[in-house]
């Protein structure tokens, strides 16, 4: 009666460690699905991978339906920030939403964790030449995207959200030839710190930005957006103006009037351009009562703040115009 017991059990037992094994592993397996599956609404959500000198990253681009047969289209290149990924940058800010419907291929490159536990692009290290090495994989996977899926190389633009920012600043100095323009989004200027030290000395705002040069290789620096929360407690908010001010002070451009602007109930901001000879050099946006977030992102996304000003618009717009700017200059 006992061994008959003692069998009964391990039947029962061995049944209930089947059940939980096949639930824990549907479990998974809807887990990865939901994280690999695409971003929703009509697309091409393509995977890649670039490499550069420093190593290997992946990406995903999108490219609005019913495009493939079409001319090259302009690219905007969107660099995540610290614990975010590619497809949660897209959820966040919907710049997919907008690509669609103005006709643009949206790059969206993702940090590995090997190479930064946060996820953090590394902008800001400099002087051990991780930052300039992660640039170049940036700009092969902007190369690979043109060659294979036929983007305009002469209309490409980088924006980024926090240490995203501070990655496209780098790209738009390292290589302003190759950059229509750029947009920073709560991101701090480049050359401002060398280490993760004074990266950390830098966001609080507490270290000064060495002057950039008034064109590299000949090339001056595209136009900059820059956009900037008031109530910022991770990027300090006086990294925004130094930022643009630094890019001001390449072209010889001065600020103009500040102008204050509020669409509905969303968060009013602070609009100053800087312009020299009646040419745009930078743009500078600070939006009150924002905090360390895309500004009019998706509810419920991380690092996202919906009662803000439409970020994506704005950079779109920004964009857009300089791209018009230069196919006019081109002619």
């Amino acid at each position: 009666m006992l061994g008959k017991m003692t069998r009964a059990t391990l039947r029962a037992g061995t049944k209930a460690v089947v059940k939980a094994t096949r639930q824990a592993t549907a479990k998974a397996t809807r887990k990865a699905a939901v994280k690999r599956a695409p971003p929703p609404g009509a697309r091409d959500w393509i995977s890649g991978v670039s490499i550069g000198p420093a190593g290997a990253r992946r990406y995903h681009l999108y490219r609005p339906p019913g495009t493939t047969k079409a001319g090259r289209l302009p690219l905007l290149v969107m660099l995540h920030g610290c614990q975010q990924d590619a497809k949660g940058f897209a959820l966040a800010t919907r710049m997919n939403r907008i690509a669609a419907r103005e006709g643009f291929c949206v790059l969206y490159p993702e940090q590995d964790r090997l190479a930064n536990v946060q996820g953090c692009w590394n902008w800001y290290d400099t002087r051990s030449g991780r930052a300039q090495g992660e640039a170049a994989i940036l700009m092969a996977a902007v190369d690979q995207v043109v060659l294979l899926y036929r983007a305009d190389a002469a209309r490409v633009a980088v924006a980024g959200l926090s240490a995203g920012a501070g990655m496209a600043a780098l790209l738009a100095t390292r290589y302003p030839e190759r950059f229509a323009a750029v947009a920073m989004h709560s991101g701090v200027a480049p050359g401002t710190a060398y280490s993760t030290a004074t990266a950390l000395g830098a966001m609080r705002g507490h270290r000064a930005s060495a002057p950039l040069p008034s064109s590299a290789a000949g090339h001056a620096l595209p136009p900059l957006l820059v956009i900037q929360g008031a109530l910022d407690g991770v990027v300090a908010q006086a990294n925004g103006r130094a930022a643009a001010m630094l890019w001001a002070d390449a072209a010889g451009a001065r600020a103009g009037l500040p102008r204050r602007v509020q669409r509905g109930t969303r968060h009013p901001m602070t609009i100053t351009d800087f312009k020299v000879k009646g040419r745009l050099a930078a743009s500078l946006c600070e939006v009150a009562s924002l905090g360390h977030a895309w500004s009019g992102g998706a509810a419920g996304q991380p690092f996202s703040d919906a009662k803000g000003p439409d970020a994506s618009r704005m950079v779109w717009a920004f964009v857009a115009k300089q791209f018009a700017a230069k196919q006019l200059a081109a002619k």
